[in-house]
C-alpha cells in the first residue's frame, strides 16, 4: 500500500540551502499561524530530547490535558514524529502540502508545520515540541512557549552551532521568550538562561524523567503524578530484540550518547554494527564503542551525511581487532549475527537513521525497550 504523504515528505529536501525562519513563518502565516492556538513546552538540547518530550507529554496527559507531541527523527516510520489523540499523519501532511509545496519548504519545515496545524485542529491544551537542530534558527523557534527545557549541552553539530559548549548553549537557549520558565539539569547554564530572557529557572536532576516532571509541574503550576511515565517507550532506545543471540539497538549518534550507552548494556562482548554521520566525532565514538567488543561491521545508513562503509571500516581498524564492511544495513546485521553466533551478542548503534533503515526492511517490532531511557540521564534523542 502506498501512502501519498509519506512519499511526498520523503522526497523533500532534508537540509536547507540556508538556515533561517523566514520561509517557516511564511508557511505558518498561510496556515493561519496555528502555533499561536496553544501554549507549548519547547524541548532543546543535545541528547535526550525525544524521550524527554514523550515523557512530558505522558505526564501532562495523565493530568487530564489534551496534548500533542512532536519529535524527530523517527525509527519505525514518519508517523512516529507526530503524536496526538486526533487525526493521523496523512491528514496532517495533506493539510499543509499545498502551501509547503508553493514555498518550497524543507522536509523538517513541512513536518513541523503539519504537526503544529494538526495540534491546532485538535484543539490541544498544550503541545510538547522537540527542536530539530540547535534552536535560534530551527523551524520550531516560532512557538508560544511558556516553558523551555534544555536537556543538556554537548559538542554536536559544531559547524552549525559553534565550537564550544557555551556557543552551542547560547544557540539552544535563543528560543527562550521573555519571561519564560527554563528547566535545566546542568547548573552552569542558569546565568545564560536568565540573560536569554528567562523569568524563572528551574534546576532539576540529571535524568529525562526529572526534566519531564519539572517541565510538567512548571507548566501546570502544581505537582504531577509521575506514574504515566512507566508506559513510555521509544523505538531505538536500548531496544532488546532477542536473547539467543542477544541483539540490542540504540540510536546513540554522538560521543555523549555513546557515553550514556556504555554502562547500560548488559555485560557482554558485542559484535558492533555501526553507521555514523560524517559530521560527528567519528574517531571518538569508535574508540568508545571498542570497549564493548573487538569486531566492527561498518555499514552506511541512507542519510546522505553517513560515512561510506569502507571509510568507517578504515577508521575503525585503529580501534577494533576485526573490521568488516557491508554497505547494506540489513546485510551488515546478518553478517554480524553470523560472526557472533547463536550465543553471541550484537549491538546496532551510531545513528537513528540506521535503525530506521533496518525497520524499513521489515525487521519487526522490538521485544522490549530499555526502561533506562526514561530514568537515566541523557540518552540519544
Amino acid at each position: 500500500m502506498r501512502f501519498p504523504a509519506t512519499d511526498w515528505v520523503a522526497g523533500l529536501s532534508p537540509w536547507p540551502e540556508e538556515f533561517g525562519l523566514d520561509r517557516m513563518r511564511a508557511l505558518l502565516a498561510e496556515l493561519g499561524d496555528p502555533q499561536l492556538a496553544f501554549p507549548s513546552v519547547h524541548v532543546v538540547g543535545t541528547n535526550g530530547k525525544s524521550t524527554t518530550t514523550r515523557l512530558t507529554a505522558a505526564l501532562l496527559r495523565g493530568e487530564g490535558q489534551r496534548v500533542g507531541a512532536y519529535t524527530s527523527p523517527h525509527v519505525s516510520g514518519w508517523h512516529e514524529r507526530l503524536d496526538t489523540n486526533a487525526g493521523g499523519f496523512e491528514q496532517a501532511v495533506a493539510r499543509v502540502r499545498p502551501a509547503a509545496g508553493r514555498l518550497r519548504a524543507t522536509q523538517f519545515e513541512a513536518l513541523t508545520a503539519a504537526a503544529l496545524a494538526e495540534f491546532a485542529a485538535a484543539e490541544v491544551d498544550v503541545a510538547v515540541i522537540e527542536a530539530g537542530l540547535g534552536g535560534r534558527l530551527d523551524a520550531t523557534n516560532v512557538l508560544r512557549a511558556p516553558v523551555v527545557v534544555l536537556t543538556n549541552v554537548g559538542l554536536d553539530h559544531t559547524e552549525q552551532l559553534g565550537e564550544t559548549r557555551e556557543e552551542i548553549a547560547a544557540e539552544k537557549l535563543a528560543v527562550v521568550g521573555p519571561g519564560a520558565a527554563v528547566v535545566l539539569c546542568e547548573p552552569e547554564w542558569q546565568a545564560l538562561a536568565r540573560s536569554s530572557g528567562a523569568g524563572t529557572v528551574v534546576l532539576t536532576g540529571r535524568s529525562n524523567l526529572a526534566l519531564a516532571v519539572a517541565a510538567a509541574e512548571t507548566f501546570l503550576g502544581r505537582p504531577v503524578d509521575a506514574s504515566p511515565a512507566d508506559t513510555v517507550a521509544l523505538p531505538g532506545r536500548l531496544e532488546r530484540r532477542g536473547e539467543a543471540p542477544l541483539e540490542i539497538r540504540d540510536g546513540a549518534h554522538n560521543l555523549d550518547g555513546i557515553g550514556w550507552l556504555l554502562p547500560r548494556v548488559p555485560d557482554r562482548r558485542y559484535v558492533i554494527v555501526a553507521s555514523i554521520l560524517g559530521d560527528k566525532d567519528v574517531d571518538g565514538m569508535l574508540a568508545a564503542l571498542s570497549a564493548l567488543g573487538d569486531t566492527l561491521v561498518a555499514t552506511r545508513s541512507s542519510n546522505t551525511r553517513a560515512l561510506p562503509a569502507a571509510e568507517l571500516a578504515r577508521l575503525g581498524s585503529r580501534w577494533f581487532t576485526r573490521t568488516e564492511q557491508e554497505p547494506d544495513p540489513a546485510a551488515a546485521l546478518a553478517a554480524a549475527h553470523a560472526i557472533a553466533g547463536p550465543q553471541g551478542a550484537v549491538l546496532v548503534t551510531g545513528s537513528l537513521y540506521l535503525l530506521a533503515d533496518l525497520a524499513a526492511h521489515g525487521e519487526g517490532v522490538p521485544s522490549s525497550t530499555g526502561r533506562d531511557s526514561a530514568s537515566s540521564s541523557s540518552p540519544p534523542s
